[in-house]
């Protein structure tokens, strides 16, 4: 029976035991232990799970298995009887539960795997492959933990724990957490079809919007008044080579976006849809048609794209042209300015003091200081 969203899972059990501390009790929540036959765990969902299995995860790109996932189908294939206990189990949880010991089964609502999606996925292949053979399938015991609790922070912060040891990266930790959620609406204000990538498995380029680089790109975008609220000691150089911190620094972010960083925050979902406009517009500016530079991929006469390491100083220099108004925070760059007068100073910056080479440029102090004058004198004669 599959599990459902409305309707209880029936789980079958071969053991179970009520294990609560007296620190569940007293929260309101029950913890279970026990084996179960591994058949029973196929059609559990892992929808609260921050890993879900990554080998052939529905429409995610393909995966090589992993070492991990290697050694589980060792077990099932060469050492099955001994699974329960080579295998680390699961742990699974849910918003209720009623035991039934004389059937041996657990009604379960809204039950999820936070723990275990790869066993669940190297399980599924296993009885696959064995149905479809000649050959006597074995349904080996598998250990459980079940939590029970309706506490939906607690259950992101349990599937967060249960999985550090499989290093989980801050990505699917933040989207776990929702810290992504309204930057993803945000966004939406200027691509309705939007998808904010929030998961190490969402690696379909087609289907989501690279998050790290939006936010990488937001932190280059930001303005010097708001930029200084980050208490950073170096400059903006770090938007370009360090997507982890930058991630990291959108965490602390909206942690405190109810307190010190709320106006840091506020700019963060205000120009989110504006930085990230400008960053698709300048990876393919056409005027950057006749610089020459050789790191740029053309298709004849057409810029195919520029790299990274040019645009961020330049999208760092554009910040000056940010005004914050009642609405929030709106690029007016002057009509006066010429955008090819800041590409020619770009090129130069690029051959001059990063010697033709774009990584170099993207963590020069200097070539962003360079083009951040060019902004700065034509804000200076709009007023």
């Amino acid at each position: 029976m599959s599990a459902s969203k409305t309707k209880p899972y029936v789980f079958r059990y071969l053991s179970c035991r009520n294990i609560s501390a007296p620190e569940d009790e007293q929260a309101g929540r029950r913890v279970y232990a026990g084996h179960a036959p591994a058949s029973s765990v196929l059609e559990l969902e892992d929808d609260e799970n921050v890993r879900e299995y990554l080998v052939d995860a529905p429409g995610k790109a393909r995966r090589s298995p992993t070492l991990v996932h290697q050694a589980i189908r060792k077990t099932l294939r060469d050492n099955i009887d001994d699974f329960s206990i080579l295998n680390g189990g699961m742990v699974l949880v849910a918003r209720s539960a009623e035991v039934d010991d004389k059937n041996k089964t657990i009604a379960l609502v809204r039950p999820s795997i936070i723990n275990g999606s790869q066993t669940q996925g190297e399980l599924r292949r296993y009885f696959e492959h064995a149905g479809a053979s000649e050959e006597e399938v074995v349904d080996p015991s598998i250990k459980f933990e079940l939590i029970v609790t309706d506490d939906r922070d607690l259950v992101a912060e349990i599937s967060i724990s249960r999985n550090f040891q499989n290093d989980v990266r801050a990505i699917s930790i933040a989207g776990r957490r929702g810290q992504l959620d309204e930057l993803e609406k945000a966004v939406q204000q200027k691509y309705p079809d939007a998808k904010l990538r929030k998961s190490e498995t969402d690696v379909s380029a087609d289907d989501y919007l690279d998050t790290e680089k939006l936010i990488q790109v937001i932190f280059a975008f930001m303005p010097s008044s708001v930029f200084e609220s980050l208490g950073v000691s170096d400059s903006k150089v770090f938007t370009y080579s360090q997507k982890a911190r930058c991630l990291k620094t959108f965490q602390r972010i909206y942690d405190e976006k109810d307190g010190e960083l709320a106006d840091v925050y506020a700019y963060c979902l205000s120009a989110a849809g504006d930085a990230w406009t400008l960053y698709e517009k300048w990876k393919t500016h056409q005027k950057f048609y006749g610089t020459r530079l050789r790191s740029i991929e053309r298709n004849g006469n057409e810029i195919v794209e520029v790299p990274d390491g040019i645009i961020f100083p330049i999208i760092a220099a554009l910040s000056v042209f940010l005004k914050k108004t009642k609405k929030g925070w709106s690029y007016q760059p002057p009509q006066a300015f010429d955008e090819k007068e800041l590409i020619e100073t770009a090129a130069q910056a690029y051959k001059e003091i990063a010697d033709s080479n774009p990584w170099v440029m993207g963590k020069s102090k200097a070539c962003y200081s360079t083009l951040a004058r060019v902004t700065s004198i034509y804000a200076k004669l709009a007023g």
